[in-house]
């Protein structure tokens, strides 16, 4: 690459003189003074109503932007404990067996030693993750709770009660895990009543037998019907037993 000296700008360097002195005159220069700012534009003054008009404006919109991350708060939590409680029972079902196991042994007097400590501290995690049984002799039958397995009627009761429970059943909190499974005793139905229910169903209609109606064969009333016009059986078989026994007679003498 070559320099060519044709090709400088023809401009030269600016060199501004900011000496407070002249050096010809050594006169002290006067500096120019600053153009005043421009007037700046006058605000008018707010009135009271309408400085409470937008005080009212801007309250409602930050209550109501309060509103709205309260009800997003309330609703993450509420998810937040929905999944944890869904973990929680998915888990806890799956021990169901081994606590009914537990229930069994203790009933027979079979849970003893470091068996019955370490039933006692399932048992106790149990409960601390919050799940509890329910189900007792003589609860008033429930069947959002419980599941009938057996069913009886007894004078001795006033309305469906649990008479013997099957299999206890957990739920946490309100939400059921398992049904409790019972026995369930009502009082017996009146006598009065069980006779108006039947005299109330509809007595169902006769149905015609097809096989003893009268079927229309298509033949005219007097008419000979096809199986009247077909030769006997029997008359026939005995003309052919009687022609054979005549050519028999026929060849003997020949």
């Amino acid at each position: 690459m070559t320099f060519d000296p044709e090709e400088q700008p023809t401009q030269g360097p600016v060199i501004r003189d900011k000496r407070r002195i002249d050096p010809v005159t050594g006169q002290l220069r006067e500096r120019p003074e600053p153009a005043a700012p421009a007037p700046a534009a006058e605000v008018p003054e707010p009135t009271p109503a309408k400085a409470e008009a937008e005080l009212a404006e801007r309250t409602a919109d930050l209550q109501r932007l309060q509103a709205e991350y309260l009800n997003y708060k309330r609703r993450v939590d509420r998810e937040r404990e929905n999944t944890r409680t869904t973990a929680v029972v998915s888990t806890l079902a799956a021990l169901l067996p081994v606590l009914d196991d537990i229930a069994r042994a203790r009933e027979h007097d079979e849970l003893t030693g470091g068996f019955k400590a370490v039933a006692d501290s399932l048992e106790r995690t149990v409960t601390q993750l919050g799940m509890s049984s329910f189900g007792a002799t003589g609860d008033p039958f429930d069947p959002r709770i419980h599941e009938a397995l057996m069913h009886s009627y007894s004078e001795e009761v006033d309305e469906a009660v649990c008479i013997a429970i099957l299999q206890v059943g957990y739920r946490i909190g309100e939400r059921v895990v398992r049904p409790a499974r019972v026995a369930v005793a009502e009082p017996p139905v009146p006598a009065a009543e069980t006779s108006g229910a039947e005299a109330a169903q509809p007595v169902p209609a006769e149905v015609a037998d097809p096989s003893t109606d009268d079927v229309d064969s298509g033949v005219p009333e007097g008419a000979a019907s096809p199986e009247d016009e077909r030769p006997e059986t029997a008359s026939y078989d005995e003309n052919v037993e009687s022609e054979a026994e005549a050519g028999g007679s026929s060849g003997e003498r020949a």
